[in-house]
This record gives structure tokens, C-alpha cells and sequence, in this order.
């Protein structure tokens, strides 16, 4: 502020922007030393700001349905009638600032799920590809990307991250039959218990598609539910693919691609993994030793029963009538190996998928799988 200072002299000395230095010139003479001081970057107002009628709304309908979530709750906002609804994000900042616990979902009954942390080394490459989908962010012209990643253990490279249009299993298997024939077979492949990887309902967890991975002679190792640590590794990831890509969302799902394609590249051949002794995961990574040679014929024991799965899921024993094992399994061949007691073992080939008994039910006979 001396007489023939040069303030753009002055901010390259200080290595600050003329727009900077003029700011704080500004506020010393508006305000004296106090402007100098660092202030709150919080916007005088929000354009998206909840009126205090609105957050007391919220508070009421969550403690009058302690198990309701945000979803319901803006349900019925819209349904009295609001001139503006809050989103459901905006009314989960508003229950979790007000101390309101989260609505717990009730757990579906189900015996069928892992107990413990998965067993499972990755020592070298295709012992172990783990896959998961990427949560989905929307591009900027309003499209829903949503990756499917497959990561092999040992080297960390990434196989696929891939843009699919949802969970189906024809698009998922298809993304996979890519993967086997250019890459070869796993010997295991690990998963969550979501859709289509695994079933808490079904036999063994076997979807459609994990049935496909035991036909043709990969080992599929479930996770425990709400466990992500099991498969952290995927999940830091998933943190790296957030940071580089999603926080920099592309105009169409073609320039996501890409971009996603750009991401794996780098990741694979060019960022260095201290786990890997600064090595890339390109080299250490090699092709699997097994091709992908399409579904395995089943061998099973001499004294089994082998039947034909139906569409129903059930396999018919003759006169005994028939049993349920599991839709999953429709078309596929699986054999009741003789027990004591009238009851047989399941298998789906190398799969134990448990113990069928004879029940009195209502005066009739039927089986069921233990």
C-alpha cells in the first residue's frame, strides 16, 4: 500500500495471484488487521437449504416409525403434500445431525450364509480373481454407470473394469467368457452374497452363474455378509477407481469407458504397489495355465444316483417321488450318493450341497435337502 507500489511485483515475490493479493488489500481496508484473519468459506445462503418446518417434519416421522429410513420418510413428505421435497440424502443428513439412529433392516432369516472370514491364499497369479461391482455414479448427461471389476489376487492386476447396464447374469457371464478366453481360468473366484454371484437362500450360495464357474472347475469362496473387509483388497480398489475416476464423471458412458480403460491401464502397467516390491501388477501378472475349454463333464461315484435337474429345481427319484435342490441348478446333472437311514449326499461335482432325508409331513412322504 506504499506510494508506486507494484502490487503484481509484490504477489509473484509472495507467489500469490494478483487476485489473491488485491482480496486481502480489500479486506485490511474495509476492516483493519481483524480482516486478515482466515474466515468461514460457508456460503451467506443455500439455494438448497431445509426450512426448520421441514427438518421437524423429518425429526416427528422418524421417531413416530423408529424402523422407517429416509426413502419412507420422503414418501410421506411427498404425500402431505410439500411444495418442496427434500431428497433422501438431505433427509438422512438431517436424522443423523439430529442423533436419530439409522432404521436397521430386519435380516432375512437364512442358514445358508458363511460364518467365518473365507479361507483363501493368493500366492501366485490366478489362484484367486475377486469380483464385485463398483458403486454406480451417474455421467453428466444423466446415465447410469455402474462397473464391474475383476482383480486377481496375487499380482493385483485388474482384469476388467467394465460398464454393464445392470446385475443381469446373461451380461455378466458374457463379461466373464471374455475374461476366460483371453486370460484362462482361476482356480477360485471370491465374491459377496449379492446378485448374481451368490444366494443366501440357495444351496451351497449357487446362482445360475456360480454354478457355471463350479462346471467348469473353479472354486467360488463367498464372503461374509456385511463383511467387506473380507475382500478389502477389491475394496481399496474400488477407493482408487472413486478418487481418479467417479469424482471426475465424463459427459456419455462411451467417454466413461474410456476413461475407465485409461484408469486400468495405468493402474496395471504404470502405478508401482510397495506389496509387489514396487513392481507393476502387469509384471508380475501371467496368463493362467488352465484354458477355458467350456463345462466340465461331472464324474461321480459308482453307487450315486445321477438325475437331471428340472426347471422346478427338483430331481425325480422314481417311485419315491421327487426332491427339491435348487433352481440354480436347472439342466445340470447332480448325484444322491446312498447314506444311511434312507438318505443320500448331493453333489454338484467336486460341491457337497448336503444331506437329503425322508420326512412324514401331513400324511404323505417328501424329501427335503438338510
Amino acid at each position: 500500500m506504499e506510494p508506486g507500489a507494484n502490487v503484481s511485483a509484490v504477489c509473484r515475490e509472495l507467489g500469490v495471484s494478483r487476485k489473491t493479493g488485491y482480496k486481502w488489500l480489500a479486506r485490511y481496508r474495509t476492516m483493519g488487521l481483524e480482516g486478515l484473519a482466515d474466515m468461514s468459506r460457508r456460503p451467506h445462503r443455500s439455494l438448497h437449504a431445509t426450512s426448520g418446518e421441514v427438518v421437524l417434519r423429518v425429526i416427528e416421522l422418524r421417531r413416530a416409525h423408529p424402523r422407517w429410513g429416509p426413502k419412507k420418510i420422503v414418501a410421506l413428505l411427498a404425500r402431505e403434500g410439500l411444495p418442496k421435497v427434500p431428497s433422501v440424502r438431505t433427509v438422512a443428513r438431517i436424522l443423523e445431525r439430529a442423533g436419530e439412529p439409522p432404521a436397521r433392516r430386519r435380516a432375512r432369516a437364512s442358514t445358508n450364509v458363511p460364518r467365518e472370514a473365507p479361507r483363501v491364499s493368493a500366492e501366485l497369479p490366478n489362484d484367486v480373481w475377486s469380483v464385485d461391482f463398483k458403486g454406480w455414479w451417474k455421467t453428466k448427461d444423466g446415465r447410469r454407470a455402474e462397473p464391474l471389476t475383476v482383480r486377481d489376487g496375487a499380482s493385483r492386476f485388474v482384469l476388467c473394469a467394465h460398464l454393464v447396464q445392470g446385475t443381469r447374469t446373461t451380461e455378466v457371464r458374457s463379461v466373464f467368457e471374455r475374461l476366460f478366453e483371453q486370460h484362462g481360468l482361476p482356480r477360485a473366484i471370491q465374491v459377496d452374497n449379492g446378485t448374481p454371484f451368490a444366494s443366501t437362500r440357495a444351496r451351497g450360495g449357487l446362482t445360475r452363474l456360480s454354478a457355471w464357474w463350479v462346471s467348469l472347475g473353479i472354486r467360488v469362496v463367498r464372503s461374509r455378509p456385511a463383511h467387506p473387509q473380507d475382500n478389502g483388497a477389491h475394496e481399496r480398489m474400488h477407493v482408487d477407481m472413486h478418487f481418479d475416476v467417479e469424482r471426475h464423471r465424463a459427459d456419455t458412458l462411451e467417454q466413461q469407458q474410456d476413461a475407465l480403460d485409461r484408469w486400468r491401464a495405468e493402474f496395471n502397467a504404470v502405478r508401482p504397489h510397495e506389496a509387489l516390491g514396487m513392481r507393476t501388477p502387469s509384471e508380475v501378472y501371467r496368463k493362467s495355465p488352465r484354458p477355458y475349454r467350456g463345462e466340465r463333464e461331472p464324474h461321480y461315484a459308482a453307487n450315486a444316483l445321477v438325475r437331471a435337474v428340472a426347471a422346478n429345481g427338483r430331481v425325480a427319484l422314481g417311485s419315491q417321488g421327487s426332491v427339491f435342490i435348487s433352481q440354480a441348478l436347472h439342466g445340470w446333472r447332480v448325484a444322491l450318493e446312498p447314506l444311511a437311514n434312507d438318505s443320500y449326499r448331493v453333489w454338484f461335482f467336486e460341491m457337497d450341497l448336503g444331506v437329503v432325508s425322508d420326512e412324514q409331513f401331513g400324511g404323505s412322504r417328501r424329501r427335503t435337502v438338510a
